[in-house]
């Protein structure tokens, strides 16, 4: 039996471990309270948010996700 291979990717400054890949959709939604007022960049490029369903995740990846604040 082979050992289970987990993808690592760092999220904010900080590394995280997965046991299989996923999208950006995915990871948003597990992070993010509300998606609708998010950016996301993947590795230092800012990817829109109709595309992160078809953006697969992998190793090594580098995410950031920034939730955008209104107020005065």
């Amino acid at each position: 039996m082979e050992p289970e291979i987990k993808m690592k990717i760092t999220i904010n400054g900080q590394l995280k471990e997965f046991d299989k890949s996923l999208s950006l959709q995915t990871l948003i939604d597990k992070y993010c309270e509300s998606n609708k007022r998010v950016v996301a960049e993947v590795n230092g490029i800012v990817v829109q948010s109709l595309s992160w369903g078809n953006t697969t995740l992998k190793d090594g990846d580098e995410i950031e996700i920034v939730s955008l604040v209104g107020g005065g």
